[in-house]
């Protein structure tokens, strides 16, 4: 295993650590989604990203990401604290009251890595669209990144996106979709089946891949074939498979785990099973 393969899943331990326990110390949040993106986000911002120091909202000369599905902010936060843009210490604000750290992102409070107000699900896509058509009228050759989740495939605004893309030529995307099947009221088989999601994506004119979102190696791999694929035409879909609640062996394979907090007996066997590897703020 390389140095940077361990490196980043000491991260992504880190990470799961951060999520249960901002999770746990308010007793409200998305623990699910958050433990089963957690290597996609590590990987993204530690390794297939390419960011400037500091921030500032119009991200010139540097790639874009949008969070669409904003309820998994517990994965976001810790990766954004966790890669520099703000002190890891505001973790333990996490959902109270004033704190820069909501239940879902936004952008009000000025909080650094922020750039969109999300959680209405559904709107991402189109804004990552805007944001990759404005990096070509500046002549930037950056990418923009956006995460949605597979519930949110549900949305109507979700396929007008898809349309508008392929046609305008909007080859400097790169969308992933979280395709754990589950959301709040269960399976997504079960609440409306998004039937062949590769098929239907490839129908609308976008270039589709897939990848386990659960193993780094393959993420890695993943983030690169679909950067290798920008620039000719097409914008660029990862369908990334996941289990929801991963690292956590009581929270996986069930949606109930979507939208609820661990108890103190709960906390303590996650945390048993996520090594400590950088420092719990």
């Amino acid at each position: 295993m390389s140095e940077e393969i361990t490196k980043l899943e000491q991260v992504a331990s880190q990470v799961r650590r951060d999520i249960v326990r901002m999770v746990h110390a308010c007793q409200s949040g998305h623990p699910g989604g958050s433990l089963g993106c957690t290597d996609f986000f590590v990987a993204l911002y530690f390794s297939a990203m390419e960011r400037k120091a500091g921030f500032d909202m119009d991200g010139i000369g540097e790639d874009l990401f949008f969070l669409s599905n904003g309820h998994i902010s517990p994965v976001f936060y810790s990766t954004l604290a966790r890669s520099g843009y703000f002190d890891i210490s505001e973790l333990a604000t996490f959902r109270k009251i004033d704190s820069r750290l909501q239940g879902h992102p936004t952008t009000h409070e000025g909080l650094p890595g922020i750039r969109i107000a999300s959680g209405s699900l559904g709107q991402g896509l189109s804004v990552a669209i805007g944001a990759a058509r404005a990096k070509k009228l500046n002549d930037d050759n950056h990418l923009v990144y956006v995460l949605m989740g597979d519930g949110e495939q549900q949305e109507g605004q979700i396929w007008e996106a898809a349309l508008y893309a392929p046609y305008n030529k909007v080859d400097n995307l790169i969308a992933t979709i979280d395709y754990n099947g589950q959301q709040i009221d269960g399976a997504t088989d079960q609440v409306l089946s998004l039937g062949n999601l590769r098929a239907k994506w490839e129908a609308f004119g976008w270039d589709v891949l897939e990848m386990n979102g659960n193993v780094m190696t393959e993420v890695l791999a993943g983030l690169a074939d679909a950067k290798s694929r920008t620039g000719k035409g097409k914008p660029v879909m990862i369908l990334m498979k996941t289990e929801m609640g991963n690292g956590v062996d009581f929270m996986m394979g069930s949606h109930k785990w979507h939208g609820v907090a661990p108890n103190d007996e709960q906390l303590a066997s996650a945390l048993s099973q996520l090594e400590e590897t950088l420092g719990d703020y």
